[in-house]
């Protein structure tokens, strides 16, 4: 939903109306929320890969999601339609199709639903040259890069560690697991944090689902060491600052990854959720190719974890060349440039 909400941040003050469409029972209802966007629900549900006993609820469900967003439609009248993935847009692209519309594609290789998207759209926009491959040349594709939230600013590094009340001749390494968190991730930090404060200060955004259990195990921590650790369980408006201050990160390989790390320049080790593994894996080696990233495998984290920070940290020259590979990938302006192309299909609507 991010990329979404980048893409609205661009466009806020070129909108007449705007209307937030998604899943029924989704998180992303209180986030849209956060920005004051109106949003309407409607029933969504995947068929592939759910096994027969599921099927033929969830594709009552798509039925279902057809008749509400036909309904939607005929009562806000859009001029345009953006998507950014996932089967909660099957429906409407479906009840949409006579509807400009724009996909935009966030991984480097789209999945099942993204790629059944493709066939109702006028403009597919993707994060990478790489994305091309998948989608038929017929196409208008537009590489555009990763939109960046408009809250996601660089800061000097000064003041974000002093916001953080870190100190500044300690390397910063920062933890990102997502909102739910990575429990194999926190699970090798944990194991090793002893080991990590004694050469360099962390910020561990755990998620949710861990937090409890992270937040017991700190209070074990030394005196000493102990200061050198900040830990949360999610971080919104401050995010920019714990980017800002990190000198290097250790994450999933989420399709974020292709535009965050590459806006901050930060070198990182990708840790692929296994169970997306094919979509995050495709993100982590694009990266690794650049010599922008180091991936490990999900299972081989906690071996690999010190030796792979400390080859990274201890190498300033290898550093700077991960840096500056990171950097070259940033795409500033794509919110920008994926808002630009959403307004040019709405004006085809108007000059019908």
């Amino acid at each position: 939903m991010y990329p979404a909400l980048s893409i609205y941040q661009a466009l806020a003050d070129r909108l007449e109306d705007v209307l937030w469409v998604g899943g029924e029972g989704g998180m992303e209802a209180n986030l849209v929320a956060r920005q004051s966007i109106p949003f309407r629900a409607i029933p969504a549900a995947g068929v592939h890969g759910v096994g027969l006993r599921n099927l033929p609820g969830n594709v009552a469900k798509l039925i279902r999601g057809v008749s509400t967003s036909s309904r939607i439609l005929k009562e806000f009248q859009p001029d345009v339609l953006l998507f950014t993935g996932g089967y909660v847009a099957v429906p409407m692209a479906f009840a949409g199709r006579r509807v400009p519309t724009l996909l935009y594609v966030p991984d480097i290789e789209p999945g099942l639903a993204l790629k059944s998207l493709a066939a109702f759209a006028d403009t597919i926009a993707l994060t990478t040259e790489n994305s091309k491959t998948f989608f038929p040349t017929s196409r208008k594709l537009a590489v555009t890069g990763y939109p960046i939230r408009s809250d996601l600013k660089k800061l000097e590094k000064k003041a974000a560690l002093k916001q953080f009340g870190l100190d500044p001749k300690l390397p910063i390494l920062l933890i990102v697991g997502g909102s739910k968190g990575a429990r194999l991730i926190n699970q090798a930090i944990t194991h090793h944090l002893t080991e990590l404060l004694q050469k360099m200060q962390v910020i561990h955004l755990t998620g949710e689902l861990d937090w409890s259990e992270i937040e017991n195990n700190s209070k074990t921590i030394p005196a000493d060491l102990r200061k050198r650790y900040r830990p949360f369980p999610y971080l919104h408006e401050e995010m920019a600052v714990a980017f800002s201050a990190a000198d290097v990160v250790v994450s999933r390989a989420g399709a974020s990854t292709l535009g965050e790390l590459p806006f901050y320049g930060l070198p990182a080790i990708l840790v692929p959720y296994p169970f997306a593994w094919r979509y995050q894996k495709v993100n982590a080696n694009y990266l690794v190719e650049k010599g922008a990233a180091v991936m490990i495998e999900n299972s081989a984290l906690d071996e690999q974890l010190m030796p792979t920070l400390s080859a990274i940290l201890e190498n300033e020259h290898h550093m700077a060349a991960m840096k500056a590979a990171m950097s070259s990938l940033a795409h500033p302006d794509a919110a920008a440039q994926i808002a630009l192309l959403v307004l040019q299909l709405a004006e085809r609507t108007k000059r019908s």
